[in-house]
């Protein structure tokens, strides 16, 4: 591995991190489920550096699973907090 992917690397564990803390710790619900979503991406970028880094293209389908994923639950919580916010 060369030191671009371990920086790479490095810098995706520690905002993962960083966003693993204010899932923990989001006051709302809004907050938890934008925490969710962004691992979500950052799980699809260090999958993008991992088959970068040692060219395995096996993971692709892998890639695009996680992607369809992380958009379906994008809009999954953008409808569950539009029905909250009408029940208002």
């Amino acid at each position: 591995m060369n030191a671009v992917g371990v920086v790479a690397l490095a810098l995706l564990s520690a905002a993962a991190v960083l966003v693993l803390v204010r899932l923990a710790r989001g006051p709302r619900a809004l907050d938890r489920i934008v925490a969710v979503e962004v691992l979500v991406t950052l799980v699809v970028a260090g999958t993008c550096v991992s088959i970068a880094v040692w060219r395995y293209t096996t993971f692709v389908p892998v890639l695009i699973v996680l992607a369809l994923l992380g958009f379906i639950g994008a809009m999954t919580a953008a409808r569950l907090v539009e029905e909250r916010e009408d029940l208002r």
